[in-house]
């Protein structure tokens, strides 16, 4: 099986088990003493580091959702933040995650991780780039192409709406209403200049929307948004 293949069904999986829909958006991660100091003089092992991957890795060597699990429980990470993490990730590893047993080894090598404790001596690091205004634009474009179905150009609305909620769900004061507005939208797909505007706008536009430009190059889905949630507010 292709390694493409192996890696989405693995993300699907991974965000159907670990409820990415129903996005509880608790802390990123739980804290949680190591029991195991790492000495600075210790070296990253390629050896043990996969020997820690098959500690959660099914026969066919793709982290599935069991493994998953245990992986969250283990380092200490909420399920539902898991991909999160895998995001923040990228940015080290250049690593489409960590399903497969190469990509495993390259984004732990990149961040010099073989074990639970080295992975969780990151976390700050990792938090730092979703909190970085650039770095976390970077990861926000990065999910489009991380959910996205690999055959496909466009993002379908339930996992964009899923993926905004993870990214977009504690910081955007309209986030609540803009999801309302996709559920009852004709809208079964969002393309990437979609995507990529839905950033802009939940940065720019004020909550009340007094400052949205009728006139500027923003997309019709974020037109009929405007229009959607300005008759709203005066019905």
């Amino acid at each position: 099986m292709p390694v493409k293949k192996k890696r989405k069904s693995a993300a699907a999986a991974v965000a159907d088990e670990t409820g990415l829909k129903k996005c509880k958006l608790g802390s990123y991660c739980r804290s949680q003493a190591s029991g195991k100091v790492i000495s600075g003089e210790e070296h990253f092992s390629s050896k043990k580091c996969l020997a820690w991957f098959y500690e959660y890795a099914g026969p066919d060597e793709v982290v599935g959702p069991e493994g998953m699990e245990k992986f969250c429980e283990d380092i200490g990470v909420e399920p539902e933040n898991i991909i999160m993490l895998v995001l923040a990730w990228k940015l080290e590893a250049e690593s489409m995650g960590f399903f497969t047993k190469e990509e495993w080894l390259k984004g732990m090598t990149s961040l010099q991780c073989d074990c639970t404790e080295r992975l969780q001596s990151k976390f700050d690091f990792l938090r730092s780039q979703l909190n970085d205004i650039s770095s976390f634009k970077n990861i926000y474009r990065y999910a489009f192409d991380f959910a996205r179905d690999k055959d496909q150009r466009s993002l379908d609305i339930d996992t964009a709406k899923s993926m905004l909620a993870l990214l977009l769900g504690r910081t955007w004061p309209l986030f609540s209403v803009f999801y309302q507005y996709l559920e009852q939208s004709k809208y079964r797909v969002m393309n990437k200049d979609q995507w990529y505007n839905v950033l802009e706008f939940s940065r720019t536009v004020h909550a009340d929307l007094s400052n949205y430009d009728e006139d500027g190059a923003w997309p019709v889905l974020l037109d009929e948004f405007v229009e959607w949630q300005k008759v709203r507010q005066v019905s």
